[in-house]
């Protein structure tokens, strides 16, 4: 239970009984009805789950983003400037209903612009329907430097929410919360499967509002910066499912047709592209109905029931818009002297040794990893599995050295290949040379602690890799698959580190620019959190450190 669940429940009952009496269509006419009566007597439009996003220049732009239990009357951020004179921002309203339980969810965002490069800024944000309006929510936020300048972010995925009545939830995701906080980041990468909505059907808008509750700690105070995850995938909200994630956050446009999806951004002389693995993996774990009974959806959704063994997969769902996007956006970045490092988010793995979590996709390794090999990616963050691993520098592959997991044959997993090194272990890690890929899937999801495989035989770590796409099963309905299991095996000949004590963690990284025509560095340190998988803790402990330092200018 959260804290804001033990004073809820009226206000859950009050707010759905109001959201089926206005209906969809009716959303916009019930919230007109509102601004015409008096505050006291209107729906409580009180701002929550609050969070920040950057805007399409982080030097310059912010946007506060909320939801709230019913429609909010005149949403409005104030932002207090350091001329002495408070400016109004008002929110834009988003919703959605769930196709699942019906409910229509409320979001709000305010795009706050012409800020100042590297400045603090107060701000509140309230409505008029605000239940406390005589003492709003506030919170600060610093945006981004310009030019040449140091800077921290952290990164994990797979947060979940405290809330332990849900499914693949645990209380270590307060503390990870938290955590973000200790290290005060200028922003954080949350790398996919927020909170695990799908796995809890007919609770969904319950579910996002408790991790938005949860993540609100810190994503009120530095932009937090997601990409999409299979758990994202909900049953009848929208064509890929995106529709709640895509309601409640705001990022930087990508110029297609898949607005949200994927996204780049730009700190200093560090290039940050977000991704959606969803697109191009082979493997398959987003919503599903295991059954035994199919699953019904309120009457009120007008949306058939789903039969057991049904699965949303959307691979190929882009045609391959991403990957010209990300092809476009690497290429230029390449060219652009000013970015010395180009990081790519996502959240599904290339290369991952996990033995009781999904392994590695070659859906990725074929679609993405040559791109990466060609301009020069230096860092690839994941989540997925719920562990760390670190890669060595890998570029190109080899080919023909898996073997299918059931006949033992030749097959090829285009295994990654690591980059010849004479270098000693704390030396730094030159990337031009090669992409390093972390995987940080430790926010606060329960983890198993065996979490690695390693051949029997020559004790080398091993690799479970995915080379065939989900298929439908013949005979049934459409939208029916097979949910595959990695089919392959391979030597991680590309893993360089593991952490087989927690899968909780996160990973902090400082940036140093240094002087044009000289050095520049990134300096990542990993804290896990031991005993966690026992007990939730707050204590988290250095597990490693790595400094990757390459020549000013790509």
């Amino acid at each position: 239970m959260t804290q804001h669940d033990s004073h809820d429940s009226g206000r859950v009952a009050s707010r759905r009984g109001f959201l089926k009496l206005a209906g969809a269509s009716g959303l916009a006419t019930a919230a007109n009805a509102i601004s015409g009566t008096a505050a006291a007597s209107a729906p409580d439009g009180t701002p929550e789950q609050i969070h920040l996003t950057w805007g399409e220049d982080p030097t310059r732009e912010v946007v506060v983003s909320w939801a709230s239990m019913a429609p909010a009357v005149k949403p409005r951020v104030r932002l207090s400037t350091h001329e002495g004179h408070p400016r109004t921002v008002h929110a834009v309203q988003r919703t959605y209903t769930d196709g699942l339980n019906g409910e229509i969810v409320c979001t709000y965002h305010a795009r706050i612009a012409d800020l100042r490069p590297d400045t603090a800024y107060r701000y509140e944000v309230t409505t008029d329907n605000d239940s406390n309006a005589a003492q709003p929510f506030s919170a600060s936020f610093r945006t981004a430097p310009r030019g040449r300048t140091k800077f921290r972010f952290t990164s994990y995925g797979d947060l979940a929410t405290p809330n332990t009545g849900w499914v693949l939830s645990s209380p270590q995701s307060r503390f990870a919360v938290q955590a973000v906080e200790r290290f005060e980041p200028l922003f954080h990468l949350l790398n996919g499967d927020l909170c695990y909505a799908n796995l809890n059907p007919t609770h969904q808008p319950d579910v996002w509002r408790d991790f938005g509750n949860n993540a609100q700690i810190s994503a009120s105070n530095r932009p937090w910066m997601p990409c999409p995850g299979n758990h994202e995938i909900e049953f009848n909200n929208g064509s890929e499912g995106f529709n709640s994630y895509l309601t409640r956050y705001t990022l930087p446009d990508n110029g297609t047709r898949f607005r949200g999806r994927w996204y780049s951004f730009r700190v200093s002389t560090v290039l940050f592209v977000s991704l959606d693995a969803d697109d191009v993996v082979y493997q398959d774990a987003a919503a599903f109905v295991a059954g035994p009974a199919p699953l019904v959806p309120a009457a009120s959704t007008g949306n058939p029931a789903i039969a057991p063994g049904t699965s949303f997969y959307v691979r190929g769902y882009s045609a391959g818009e991403q990957t010209r996007w990300l092809e476009k956006t690497l290429r230029e970045a390449s060219r652009d002297d000013d970015i010395d490092w180009i990081i790519v988010q996502m959240h599904q793995d290339a290369l991952s040794s996990s033995k009781t979590g999904n392994g590695s996709d070659k859906g990725i390794r074929e679609a993405w990893l040559p791109l990466f090999d060609r301009y020069g990616v230096d860092l690839v963050l994941c989540g997925h599995d719920h562990d760390y691993e670190r890669s060595h520098p890998v570029r190109g592959c080899n080919h023909h050295a898996g073997r299918d997991a059931l006949t033992g044959e030749r097959v090829d997993t285009l295994q990654p290949r690591p980059v010849a090194s004479s270098r000693r272990p704390d030396d730094p890690i030159d990337t031009s040379h090669g992409t390093i890929h972390l995987i940080l899937g430790g926010g606060g999801t329960s983890a198993p602690l065996d979490v690695y495989g390693t051949d029997a035989g020559t004790g080398n770590p091993q690799a479970q890799v995915f080379t065939k796409p989900n298929r439908p099963v013949p005979g049934t309905a459409a939208g029916t698959y097979v949910r595959p299991v990695a089919d392959a095996l391979e030597d991680a000949i590309w893993s360089a580190q593991r952490d087989t004590s927690t899968g909780y963690g996160i990973a902090v990284f400082d940036h140093d620019p240094g002087e044009r025509g000289g050095t520049t560095s990134i300096t990542m340190r990993y804290y896990h959190a031991p005993g966690a998988d026992q007990a939730p803790t707050a204590e988290y402990e250095l597990f490693e450190t790595i400094v990757l330092e390459k020549k000013c200018g790509r």
